[in-house]
């Protein structure tokens, strides 16, 4: 039985039952049936709850004559992805904008959750990151096809000419693959190894040596959060281009 996080254990308790049944059912027996909700699982799953009741009591408080500290740092962040996505990919960027926005939220709330006494950063996990670029993948090719037609949006991989196509076209491929993989790579290690950087040091030095590294922990959360976001935007950018 691998160790759980008391939240995990909550899950577990509370839906083992169900998820169990449902998993074996599909031909994806769960290693340990009475915990089939591992760690990483139950931390992305507290990280979307607490987008969810983020988003709506910026809902509830959303107002024009008197608007609120929060509605202020929501109108901030929205500006500012807003700002940079029309920057990058030009105009009629703003419908990429609650995307990005909730992607770079869910990830950089899953970097810093770990900070909290009985959580761990989901995203220190690689299954997380991973899932975070397979739907950035998904996405960035989903609206070029979309903009462009699936024909026009392919055209682009076989290269300007024709004969250079079947060189092209591998190259290509594997370019927009290893997109997946450095994203993945890039949260997963930065998050890894910050959270055991922390936990050496809290364990050595329980005293003022371990906030110099929560505060470098905080700020590569917002770092890889950013770039995640960044990156997933340039992405974007060359997939609804006109001309490539």
């Amino acid at each position: 039985m691998p160790e759980q996080l008391w939240f995990t254990q909550f899950l577990n308790q509370h839906l083992a039952g169900v998820i169990t049944p449902l998993m074996q059912r599909i031909g994806f027996g769960p290693r340990y049936p009475e915990a089939p909700i591992s760690n990483f699982v139950a931390m992305e799953l507290l990280v979307f709850l607490i987008l969810i009741v983020f988003f709506l009591l910026v809902r509830a408080r959303l107002s024009v004559e008197r608007p609120s500290g929060l509605q202020h740092l929501v109108e901030a962040l929205e500006g500012f992805v807003n700002g940079q996505s029309e920057e990058i990919i030009g105009h009629h960027s703003e419908g990429f904008t609650p995307f990005l926005v909730v992607l770079g939220l869910f990830i950089l709330i899953g970097n810093l959750i770990g900070l909290v006494p009985g959580f761990e950063s989901p995203t220190a996990s690689g299954s997380v990151p991973l899932g975070c670029a397979i739907l950035t993948f998904f996405y960035y090719n989903f609206h070029g096809i979309k903009k462009q037609g699936l024909l026009k949006y392919l055209k682009h991989f076989t290269g300007p000419m024709p004969a250079l196509a079947p060189l092209m076209l591998p190259i290509e491929l594997f370019s927009h693959g290893a997109r997946v993989l450095s994203l993945t790579l890039r949260l997963y290690a930065n998050m890894f190894a910050g959270d055991m950087v922390t936990l050496v040091f809290m364990s050595l030095i329980p005293v003022l040596v371990p906030v110099v590294f929560l505060g470098l922990h905080i700020f590569v959360s917002l770092l890889q959060a950013y770039i995640f976001v960044l990156l997933t935007t340039v992405y974007l950018a060359g997939a609804v281009a006109e001309e490539h």
